[in-house]
């Protein structure tokens, strides 16, 4: 990869971050808070919040196998996608790559920051070639995005396209590991000292269940880290998030057991989709949804919106025509499902 100081935005690289008070002291024990403006009654609400969360990150860390230093965390995922193009790619200048159909809110984020988006299609097969991605890039070229499972596809990328990826970009490249718990593939979190260009995201909005608490990671060298965390806003996770994911780290082991339902669930779905008249085609799936082509996306997500059950029409995006993206759900939703799809003519 090219040097990351040629990769950052220079304004970026020689900005002086906001001083937090909570930084100013840190490694002395303290009592009496006179020092934020903040109102001395209604504890623990009336402090904020540790700004870089380190005793979250001490927890994370042996979960994921990853030093502290290697973690950052935002206010969703979405924190990170934007603070990347924030960091890294000059306005109306830089441009980025990633494979059409994907998650939104990479575009989203690159028109928000008036930076070029470049999209490759993926093949019939939902697959990339790393030879085209490449090809669309030049030298303002700053970032490649990739979802790996995909959504809305739900499938794993080819690893070896993935790392042929990492090996012959010369910027950075965001690996969106939202749906990896569900999936066989290992999480690329195992190579961030081979691949300094890699930043790899996972979230807690998925697997874990608290998608509520608004809480993504990001996962790359110190160095890029540090500049993430120079950028961000000081507070930008609130003690109520912080404290909540602290208490499911300690439930770790029930996430698992949520995750093996889940994917036992996604294998009853699928097979009950299969003898549903209106299914024509249901896609391989490693997250915790699946893609299936039915016979008229729209009429079937009205009929079911009516009886009261939501998925996803992805009919206007690239490569799903009449295709609808179903969550795995609990057996009796799942079961209510099935049984209106059955319903259906």
């Amino acid at each position: 990869m090219k040097a990351l100081k040629e990769l950052t935005r220079p304004n970026i690289w020689d900005l002086k971050p906001y001083s937090s008070v909570r930084d100013e002291y840190k490694g002395v024990e303290a009592s009496v808070f006179l020092d934020a403006n903040e109102n001395p009654y209604n504890g623990p609400h009336n402090r904020y919040p540790d700004p870089m969360q380190r005793d979250l990150k001490a927890a994370l860390a042996p979960i994921k196998k990853v030093a502290p230093e290697n973690i950052f965390l935002g206010n969703g995922s979405d924190e990170a996608i934007d603070l990347v193009f924030r960091a890294f790619c000059e306005p109306a200048e830089d441009n980025v790559v990633a494979i059409d159909p994907t998650y939104g809110m990479y575009q989203v984020c690159a028109d928000v920051n008036n930076v070029d988006y470049r999209k490759v299609l993926l093949n019939e097969d939902f697959q990339f070639s790393a030879d085209q991605l490449l090809a669309v890039t030049d030298e303002h070229t700053k970032l490649i995005f990739l979802c790996s499972p995909n959504n809305p596809t739900g499938n794993n990328f080819l690893r070896e396209e993935i790392e042929k990826v990492l090996n012959e970009f010369e910027g950075l490249v965001i690996l969106d590991e939202a749906y990896n718990d569900f999936s066989d593939e290992p999480s690329f979190l195992t190579k961030l000292d081979k691949y300094p260009n890699l930043i790899v995201l996972q979230t807690f909005s998925k697997a874990w269940g608290c998608a509520a608490i608004r809480l993504g990671m990001a996962f790359a060298s110190p160095e890029i880290i540090g500049l993430l965390s120079k950028i961000k806003y000081p507070y930008n996770v609130n003690q109520l998030t912080q404290k909540q994911a602290i208490e499911m780290l300690h439930r770790y082991y029930e996430v698992e057991r949520w995750v093996e339902t889940l994917i036992k669930e996604r294998a009853y779905l699928e097979e009950s989709f299969v003898a549903l008249s209106c299914v024509e085609k249901i896609y391989p799936s490693d997250a915790n949804f699946f893609l299936t082509k039915v016979s008229d996306a729209k009429a079937i997500y009205n009929y079911l919106v009516a009886k009261g059950i939501i998925v996803r029409n992805r009919n206007s995006i690239a490569l799903c025509k009449d295709c609808l993206r179903v969550t795995v759900g609990t057996r009796v939703e799942n079961d209510r499902l099935i049984e209106a799809l059955q319903q259906y003519k």
